[in-house]
């Protein structure tokens, strides 16, 4: 897919999912530099395998993603609550939650370019 041939019509949708102009003009920018990056095109492959194992056949297939950021997340408040070992380090603390907003970061971008691309297919 060309995204060039594609701005006209990400420029309309970004106009509709953000209506205030400056923040939309904001987002524009940041996906006008993705492009010349080549950083769009990564995100979209990245969204194509996490929706192709969101429809795969097993049951772990579908849900190792979920789990495993279930898992980090559910450390990070055992620490929180007092209950992990006393010799974790802050360091492992800080490792563990930037793990989770990785996922979660991950998660939201891909939702986007998904989004923005089944948009343009229309």
């Amino acid at each position: 897919m060309s995204w060039a041939a594609a701005i006209p019509i990400l420029g309309k949708v970004i106009d509709k999912v953000f209506p205030d102009a400056e923040n939309a003009e904001q987002v524009k920018v940041v996906l006008a530099e993705m492009m010349l990056k080549g950083e769009l095109d990564t995100l979209a492959e990245q969204a194509g395998v996490i929706k192709t194992e969101a429809k795969g056949d097993g049951w772990l297939q579908r849900s190792w993603r979920p789990l495993v950021m279930l898992v980090f997340t559910g450390l990070i408040v055992v620490r929180w609550m007092g209950w992990a070992a006393p010799n974790l380090s802050e360091d492992v603390e800080l490792k563990l939650l930037a793990i989770v907003q990785l996922g979660i970061g991950g998660y939201i971008a891909s939702r986007g370019v998904e989004k923005i691309v089944d948009k343009i297919k229309r």
